[in-house]
């Protein structure tokens, strides 16, 4: 069974997280499975939409610890920053159904969709300060513009979560339902927008992008090269290993 299940149908390309039993948390086969399906969605004239979704309890925990350990970033063209350059300019609408956690790369993920849907049962979460890390995907700019400074400093000094609700206040979603629903819903909105001229889509989708487009990649560059240099510090080794070994870390000395 692929963890990543692609489906198209319709004009909409279906990227489903089907990693359940492991919380749906990225590998780097994953991400660059996403990368190269974005990759051929954004040449394909027959995909006029995708959508990104998991279950209906679990979106996604973020990274696979394992793996990631295993198999650190190291460079620009890893799989994690080719997905994260894919998501940011991918040319076309990109609609995302999230239920249950959301966490690190599953909310990051999120400020660069187009529309998203939320099941009243979703967590979104980005500690990465509970690892010793910076923020990842241009969030240290787009979480304080769509949250607000003193939302964002919660969300990203302090790492605490926040409700679906809170996420429909700030903008992060379009509309929250029951979690049996927010696929439907999603898969929907986008048929919705398949049926719309293409390249109508596509061009006020540019113009809404362009006038930061230069600055977000400009910062997802530096915040991935800062998380490659934090990955290998104190804090990191701390949070990683305590991880591994089931308890709390200590991070008096770092």
């Amino acid at each position: 069974m692929t963890d990543i299940f692609i489906h198209t149908a319709d004009g909409v390309m279906t990227l489903t997280l089907n990693r359940v039993d492991k919380k749906n948390s990225f590998t780097q086969a994953m991400y660059g499975a996403c990368a190269d399906a974005l990759a051929q969605a954004s040449t394909d004239d027959s995909v006029r939409a995708v959508v990104l979704q998991g279950h209906a309890t679990i979106f996604s925990a973020g990274n696979d610890i394992g793996d990631f350990l295993n198999g650190p970033v190291s460079t620009q063209e890893s799989p994690v920053f080719r997905f994260l350059r894919g998501i940011a300019t991918f040319p076309k609408p990109l609609v995302a159904a999230v239920c249950g956690p959301a966490v690190g790369i599953g909310t990051t993920l999120l400020f660069h969709c187009d529309l998203v849907y939320a099941g009243d049962n979703a967590a979104f979460s980005m500690p990465f300060v509970n690892l010793g890390l910076c923020p990842e995907a241009a969030s240290s700019l787009l979480v304080p513009q769509m949250l607000g400074y003193h939302r964002a400093a919660e969300a990203l000094l302090l790492g605490e979560p926040f409700m679906a609700e809170a996420a429909l206040e700030v903008g992060l979603v379009n509309r929250i339902v029951p979690p049996m629903e927010a696929n439907g819903v999603a898969q929907a909105q986008a048929r919705k927008l398949a049926a719309k001229p293409l390249s109508s889509l596509m061009e006020i989708k540019r113009f809404m992008k362009k006038g930061q487009m230069a600055k977000v990649l400009e910062v997802m560059a530096e915040e991935g090269e800062r998380f490659g240099q934090m990955l290998r510090e104190p804090a990191a080794r701390e949070a990683f290993t305590a991880f591994m070994e089931k308890r709390r870390p200590d991070f008096s000395q770092v």
